[in-house]
């Protein structure tokens, strides 16, 4: 807490006013008495001056705490109360002022509660009405999100700026696998509010943006354009560019559209597939002119037998030659045609349902699916798979008169590796492995149409297996397929981001407004800023003695939003010894950190991660210090400006006693989840400074710059490490 002048002033006052009542005192008794008298005196007191100073001591202490306990109950408590309304008036929290103070101070308090309650009460109507009338207007954004979900195309929009502000899931798993390595702690590639060039050529983008321009000024409806590039690890995208106006068609861009495909496997194919047609037509080209004398000089009816006899034999190595030419032709067209179709994740549920359907409509038998695990996972060509079941059900609907049919999926048995096991089961009929072979390994018959495929080409595109068994305990007999699994990532990953919303936010269309990127930083509106709030765990509280940082937790903020799904948490390997006092409070184990990358593989991720935003931390002076030792051994700087909700605390309410992120979160009506984890601290920071935002735009505080200085002449910016 900021000493208060006002409160020294307090405590010292009784020490001068008994100072001056012995004083004045003295001085009125000595002028009534006579030298001889005040000699006397003098004689008197001055072997006892020293208990004199000792009353003088105890009488100023005990007057100077009970005035400054009557100024702080009583004179501060109207500072206290306002800074709580002050709380109150910048959001939706309930009523909690306290009844402390004097007899004025807690009536105020009383009536401050009950004009909150009617303030809120009025809020809730107003709020209502703005549900009733914005549904429509929420309805199509959440339409909007569920296309941009299940786009199978990577889209990006930018502003004009190259700030992202809206991307959807296959944009983000595209540019994730289009990075060097796995991403460290999170850090992806691309987030709200960054620059898309971060990951392509700035020349490239404004090349394309000044073709659309062009377009746009020769009239052009719909102007697009196209440009191919490369990135770090060898792969080549085709990028298509659209404007993107406001509903004024003479209006100029806000920004553009990006629509991205990996070509990489695209160019790569039609690169085989020229090499096999110049290698047909070259080889085909030297055997046709060869077959073609050979067969003139045949003509000849002067040609004796052993000529004869060599120039049929050149006929047969060409033709033959030919014919192996052919066959490998057709089957690295038919290698294409197998992986054509790609992988995909599907509820397993889903897959049999869809398969029950198609056999039965395609072979007249009736099909149940009584015995399906709904949490399975698949990664499979759907449309190819299902066509060999239906394959399989109507070979045995044909040639044994099967019209009962069952589906089953469950886990496969362990051993079999991340699989599951399909089960495709009819009542037991005799059936021999010659005949399982043929239909195994002959072609599929979809309707009137016979493909190319065989049921092993599709389950080897699969990387699974088939075969036949029968249960005589149960009487049944069933063809046995082993499919992938898609594992637990694609699930696991959409519960991660959602954070308890229906759909995770890849969007922010306010990001259109934010263009004013030649405004000097500190000039910026701070709700206008893109920060990275982050927080640190380590073995110590002593940096410069050596101790090291063992965890990062980070989230971002952007147009004043807390981006729950682009965090930043990893755990790192401080190569050094943890203390029993550092393990009670952050709960890191040692053996959590054996394994994990060290400080030199972390700290350049989370410099990318935290690239272009402004940094937010509680303590920052503390977080900072560690990341300041080590710009020697990484060559890393972080030099962006940092803001330390510990001291816009102080600035906000500096007659509170205490601004630990607990008594921050509680003043403001954050509920702290996951204390003394990084993540979870980075989480309570983030919404601690969202609700300060408020409070500082009160009290005149707009820009960075204003916070910045603000917090440099609060007391507890003289801390240090």
């Amino acid at each position: 807490m900021n000493l208060d002048r006002r409160e020294i002033v307090a405590a010292l006052a009784p020490a001068l006013a008994f100072a001056l009542l012995l004083a004045g005192a003295a001085g009125l008794v000595a002028a009534t008495l006579a030298p001889a008298e005040r000699a006397a005196l003098w004689a008197l007191l001055e072997p006892r001056i020293a208990l004199v100073f000792m009353l003088w001591f105890v009488a100023a202490l005990a007057g100077g705490v009970a005035l400054r306990w009557a100024w702080l109950q009583f004179g501060a408590a109207p500072g206290r109360l306002a800074e709580s309304v002050q709380v109150l008036l910048t959001s939706d929290a309930p009523p909690r002022l306290a009844s402390s103070g004097g007899a004025g101070s807690r009536a105020l308090a009383t009536a401050v509660n009950a004009l909150v309650l009617q303030r809120n009460a009025m809020r809730e109507g107003i709020e209502q009405k703005i549900a009733d009338a914005s549904r429509e207007v929420e309805q199509e954004r959440n339409r909007l999100a569920a296309l941009m979900a299940e786009l199978t195309q990577s889209v990006v929009v930018c502003n004009l700026d190259g700030r992202i502000l809206l991307y959807n899931a296959r944009a983000r798993i595209q540019f994730r696998a289009l990075a060097d390595g796995a991403a460290i702690g999170g850090a992806e590639a691309i987030g709200l509010g960054r620059s898309i060039y971060g990951v392509l050529d700035r020349r490239l983008v404004a090349h394309a943006l000044e073709a659309v321009q062009q377009r746009l000024q020769r009239g052009a409806a719909h102007p697009t354009a196209q440009f191919v590039t490369g990135t770090r690890g060898g792969q080549l995208l085709r990028v298509q560019m659209s404007p993107v106006r406001s509903t004024d068609i003479d209006a100029p861009l806000n920004g553009f559209v990006l629509m991205l495909d990996n070509i990489t496997r695209d160019l790569a194919e039609d690169a085989e597939r020229d090499r096999i047609v110049q290698q047909l037509t070259e080889g085909h080209r030297g055997a046709l002119g060869n077959v073609q004398a050979a067969v003139e000089l045949l003509d000849d009816p002067g040609l004796d037998a052993a000529t004869r006899e060599r120039f049929l034999a050149i006929i047969r190595d060409e033709v033959g030659a030919m014919s192996r030419r052919l066959n490998e032709a057709a089957a690295q067209g038919l290698r294409e045609l197998k992986t054509r179709w790609p992988l995909e994740d599907m509820l397993g549920a889903d897959f049999v349902a869809a398969a029950a359907r198609r056999i039965e409509a395609q072979c007249g038998a009736r099909v149940s699916a009584s015995e399906v695990d709904a949490q399975l996972w698949l990664k499979v060509d759907s449309y190819s798979l299902i066509q060999a079941l239906a394959h399989l059900a109507g070979r045995l609907h044909d040639e044994y008169e099967i019209d009962r049919l069952q589906l089953r999926l469950a886990s496969a048995t362990p051993g079999s590796g991340e699989r599951a096991q399909l089960d495709l089961v009819w009542a037991a009929r005799a059936m021999s492995t010659e005949t399982v072979t043929a239909w195994e390994t002959e072609a599929i018959k979809a309707g009137d149409e016979t493909s190319p495929l065989t049921v092993r080409d599709i389950l080897e595109r699969h990387g699974g297996a088939l075969w036949f068994e029968r249960a005589r305990v149960r009487q049944e007999a069933f063809f046995r397929l082993l499919l992938p699994l898609a594992g637990e990532v694609a699930p696991l990953e959409s519960v991660d981001l959602m954070r308890g919303a229906s759909r995770p936010e890849f969007y922010d269309f306010d990001l259109f407004a934010q263009g004013a990127s030649h405004l000097e930083l500190a000039e910026r509106p701070l709700a206008e800023l893109a920060y990275t709030v982050f927080d640190t765990e380590t073995t110590g509280l002593q940096p410069s003695e050596g101790d090291e940082i063992i965890q990062f937790g980070a989230t971002r903020i952007v147009a004043a939003k807390l981006r729950r799904q682009e965090c930043f948490d990893q755990l790192v390997d401080p190569q050094r010894p943890l203390s029993a006092a550092g393990i009670e409070i952050h709960g890191i184990q040692p053996e959590m950190l054996r394994g994990q990358p060290t400080i030199a593989s972390v700290l350049p991720a989370f410099h990318a991660f935290a690239q272009d935003t402004v940094l937010v931390a509680h303590n920052a002076a503390f977080d900072m210090r560690f990341l300041q030792l080590k710009e020697a051994s990484t060559g890393l700087r972080f030099d962006q400006p940092v803001l330390d909700t510990l001291l816009l605390s102080a600035v906000v309410h500096p007659q509170q006693e205490s601004h630990r992120l607990e008594a921050i979160a509680e003043r403001l009506g954050v509920v702290v989840l996951g204390r003394h984890t990084a993540l979870g601290d980075a989480m309570v920071t983030a919404e601690v400074y969202l609700k300060m935002l408020p409070l500082l735009q009160a009290m005149g505080i707009h820009t960075l710059g204003q916070a910045l200085e603000a917090s440099r002449k609060t007391y507890l910016a003289r801390v240090n490490y």
